[in-house]
C-alpha cells in the first residue's frame, strides 16, 4: 500500500470529486465527458497514486447513481486507461506530445464497449455472438465517446502544467 500524506488524501478526494462533478455536468452531451482526461492527467502527475482519485470517482458514481450491475465495469474500465498511461516510461510521460494523449484517450473511448463486454457476458450470461452484436450496436456511441475524448484531451497538457505549478 502506498503511504499518503494528509495533503494527498485531501487533494485526491477533491480530484475524484471534480472528476465526478465534471461527468455530471457534461451529461447534457451523451458519451462526452472529461473522465479520461482526468485519468491521464492524474496518472502523469501522480503515477500509481492516481488510483486514489480514480476510485474516489468510481465510488461517488456508484453512491449517487446506484451500485447496480452497470457500475461493476467501472471497477476496472478506468484502470485500463491508467495502465496504458503507466506503460509510458515515467521520464517520457510529461514530455509526450499532446497528440499522443489525444490518441490514447480517444482509443479508450472507442474501446469502451469492448472493455465493458466481459462484465456484460458474465453478469447477463450473454453468448459470444450476443456480445459481438452488443458491441456493434454500441459502436456509434463509442465513436461519439472517442471523438469527445480526442478533443477533450487537448486539456491534458495544460492541466498537467497546472498541477505541477500547484504542487510547487
Amino acid at each position: 500500500m502506498i503511504k499518503l500524506s494528509t495533503k494527498e488524501i485531501i487533494l485526491f478526494g477533491i480530484y475524484g470529486t471534480i472528476m465526478y462533478l465534471s461527468k455530471i455536468i457534461m451529461e447534457l452531451v451523451p458519451n462526452v465527458h472529461l473522465t479520461g482526461v482526468f485519468v491521464i492527467v492524474f496518472t502523469v502527475a501522480y503515477g500509481a497514486k492516481a488510483l486514489y482519485p480514480i476510485y474516489v470517482f468510481v465510488f461517488l458514481t456508484g453512491l449517487f447513481s446506484g451500485f447496480a450491475t452497470w457500475w461493476i465495469p467501472y471497477l476496472y474500465i478506468w484502470t485500463v486507461l491508467w495502465g496504458a498511461v503507466m506503460l509510458v516510461p515515467k521520464r517520457k510521460r510529461e514530455s509526450l506530445p499532446a497528440f499522443a494523449y489525444m490518441l490514447i484517450c480517444a482509443l479508450h473511448g472507442l474501446l469502451y464497449g469492448v472493455l465493458y463486454a466481459p462484465a456484460q457476458m458474465i453478469l447477463y450470461g450473454m453468448s459470444f455472438e450476443g456480445i459481438l452484436a452488443w458491441i456493434v450496436a454500441g459502436l456509434p456511441w463509442d465513436m461519439v465517446h472517442a471523438a469527445g475524448n480526442f478533443f477533450g484531451a487537448v486539456l491534458v497538457r495544460p492541466l498537467i502544467s497546472a498541477i505541477k505549478r500547484f504542487e510547487k
